[in-house]
């Protein structure tokens, strides 16, 4: 199918499918009352019983918890905001057409991943603009254990506004610093640290095993930190 094709489908589905479903589910979750309303369903029941059922409800559902978190990743992964869209309707697209293939014995979220990686990978080789990280400030890791260095070294805890100016730069210079990574090192600082997925789960979506993606968020991080003190050591 090509790219034409595929956007129009993946259109397509988004506005005959999953936007009546979402307005519809939005609409309900105001006047839920019984205990065991969509949103206490793990996301692996929702998959496996859309897959049952094809329920669209179900299916707006997972949409609805993933689209925030999972267009943030591949609006940093791709730099563009209309890449990111058209990948991120793909990725439900491949969701819906792939569900029956999904294994029961697997977490939904790192399939998600891995689905939503290889639709930013086929938009980067079909000539669409990559650049590596936005300079949005990245969310923190779930665990304080796992790259704790890293969040030290890119995040500022200051919350005065007058410091607003010097963090908008330190994100620049943030971002020149990720471009001199390598596109395996940059997918693990991704998948690590902005979108907090556990060293399984980055291992699970990039099909490597654990002990690689702590090897290179460790190097990574080095990188980082030699590049940061040797072109920039007056910011802290």
């Amino acid at each position: 199918m090509g790219d034409d094709a595929g956007r129009f489908f993946s259109e397509l589905f988004f506005t005959s499918f999953v936007e009546p479903m979402k307005a519809t589910l939005s609409t309900a979750t105001a006047s839920r009352t019984e205990p065991h309303s969509l949103e206490h369903w793990s996301d692996e029941d929702l998959l496996l019983q859309y897959r049952a059922t094809g329920r669209r409800d179900l299916f707006a559902e997972l949409v609805h918890r993933y689209e925030r978190e999972l267009y943030s990743y591949l609006r940093r992964y791709l730099g563009s905001v209309e890449a990111a869209e058209d990948a991120f309707q793909a990725v439900f697209l491949q969701v819906h057409l792939k569900c029956q293939q999904f294994d029961s014995q697997r977490r939904v979220r790192p399939w998600l991943y891995a689905i939503a990686t290889n639709q930013a990978i086929d938009a980067q080789r079909s000539g669409k603009r990559h650049q590596a990280v936005s300079l949005d400030r990245p969310v923190r890791l779930r665990s304080a254990d796992e790259g704790r260095g890293l969040t030290e070294l890119m995040v500022s805890d200051e919350p005065d506004p007058a410091h607003q100016a010097a963090e908008d730069e330190r994100d620049r210079l943030l971002g020149k610093a990720l471009d001199t990574l390598s596109e395996p090192m940059r997918a693990v600082v991704q998948l690590v640290y902005y979108q907090g997925l556990l060293y399984r789960e980055a291992a699970e979506v990039l099909s490597i095993p654990v002990g690689t993606v702590r090897s290179r968020l460790h190097t990574a991080i080095a990188k980082l930190a030699e590049f940061w003190n040797c072109h920039h050591p007056d910011l802290d």
